[in-house]
């Protein structure tokens, strides 16, 4: 799901959750929620006993699950917005800042492929093939790679939206989320899907049916797309659009927030206000264009944005205006290493729940992550409380971790 474009900030000292005078606490606050919250919903127990609103909605609709991932690419608009702003007044010049941006979309675009390939070849038995080599397992791997995932989508929102950030005013920069989000809204419901013959608007309780999944069978094919469908991608090109004016909705939040000459107060309830009108009006096209995140809907896009600004604007009465920060600090410590936790954790959960296995009672092997949840969670907790405990450790395991690399000032940065 990591404020993974902006440049990573300071930590904080050690037992103390404030922050260096002209910074926000709460924004980095809001990113450590956001990253633990992905891991949290990531790395259940067990995926066949979780509470619902630790669940996706299963297709139109929305949980707290599916805010995660938008509340992320809101919070790379903010932070986007204020890396670019500090690097012009210091005088870089912009074609030094597009190489920057370019350069960091493209490591975390190669991270999110390197994730999806690790461990760098298939484990598992190979179709039409009973005793593959080594060589054999690396190339079905890289043959039936997934090209887009989170990091990847991450990549490609922060890119375009970078770029716009810094040739466009506000203005331009509305009317081009206007665009997108109406132009993604006619292509998705009004264009005849090939193949089917039918507009989209008959065909959205259909996912393989609908304009998106043709074009990334089409481009893609569907060796390459999410192996959970294998017809459509809930990370696919078309969605990407609309996934660029999420970021561009956090491009204008942090232009608001970084306004100095207004007080901090008029601020927050300018983001607040502004953000309720949004998610409102994002509920309501959602009457006629569902929310629904797999598609990334344009009715998406403006509730998950609106409700965003209205939690960031939460977070900044509670910890800058109210100075309430001592609760935040293991969030703090999470935001200042987003891209660690995202990378070390995907590594982590493929390790524990594929590649390493044990003896299992029946004489057959099973995955770490299954024996570990089985004895020392499951043995004496019902089902869901049992992968709800599951996931909680992973969070505090990985909190100790990511307190462990910034005790030593480590961040791992694109």
């Amino acid at each position: 799901m990591t404020s993974v474009p902006a440049a990573a900030r300071p930590a904080p000292r050690a037992g103390d959750a404030s922050v260096a005078p002209g910074r926000l606490a709460a924004l980095d606050a809001f990113r450590g929620l956001t990253v633990a919250g992905m891991l949290l919903v990531n790395n259940p127990g067990s995926w066949g006993a979780i509470y619902p609103p630790l669940e996706h909605a299963r297709w139109h609709g929305w949980t707290p699950t599916d805010l995660i991932f938008p509340f992320f690419l809101f919070i790379v608009g903010i932070t986007t917005t204020l890396s670019l702003d500090a690097r012009r007044a210091r005088g870089d010049a912009p074609a030094a800042l597009r190489r920057q941006v370019v350069r960091r979309a493209a490591v975390i675009f190669g991270c999110g492929l390197a994730l999806a390939a690790f461990p760098f070849f298939t484990w598992t038995d190979l179709p039409g093939n009973p005793d593959p080599s080594f060589l054999d397992r690396v190339v079905w791997r890289v043959t039936h790679l997934r090209v887009l995932g989170v990091l990847q989508r991450i990549a490609l929102a922060y890119l375009a939206g970078a770029l716009v950030a810094l040739a466009a005013d506000s203005r331009r920069i509305v009317a081009l989320i206007a665009t997108l989000l109406l132009g993604y809204w006619g292509l998705q419901t009004l264009v005849p899907v090939p193949g089917v013959g039918q507009p989209g608007w008959a065909l959205l309780d259909q996912p393989d049916a609908l304009l998106s999944a043709w074009l990334d069978r089409t481009l893609l094919g569907t060796d390459h797309l999410w192996s959970g469908s294998k017809t459509w991608d809930p990370e696919g090109l078309l969605s990407t659009l609309p996934a660029i004016g999420t970021q561009l909705l956090g491009v204008l939040a942090g232009r608001w927030i970084a306004q100095g000459a207004r007080p901090l107060s008029e601020r927050i309830a300018g983001l607040f206000a502004v953000g309720a009108l949004v998610a409102v009006a994002g509920a309501m096209w959602g009457w006629v264009f569902p929310i629904n995140k797999a598609l990334w809907t344009s009715s998406y896009v403006l509730f998950t944005g609106g409700m965003a600004a209205m939690a960031l604007a939460t977070c900044l009465w509670v910890m800058d205006v109210q100075g309430w920060r001592r609760w935040a600090f293991p969030f703090l410590v999470y935001g200042t290493n987003p891209l660690l936790a995202f990378v070390g954790s995907g590594v982590m959960a493929r390790l524990l729940g594929s590649l390493i296995t044990v003896p299992a009672a029946d004489g057959t092997r099973q995955s770490l992550q299954a024996f570990l949840h089985a004895q020392l969670l499951a043995s004496w907790l019902p089902p869901r409380p049992a992968s709800l405990a599951y996931a909680l450790s992973f969070v505090a395991a990985w909190f100790l971790l990511l307190w462990w690399a910034w005790r030593r000032g480590f961040v791992l940065k694109a």
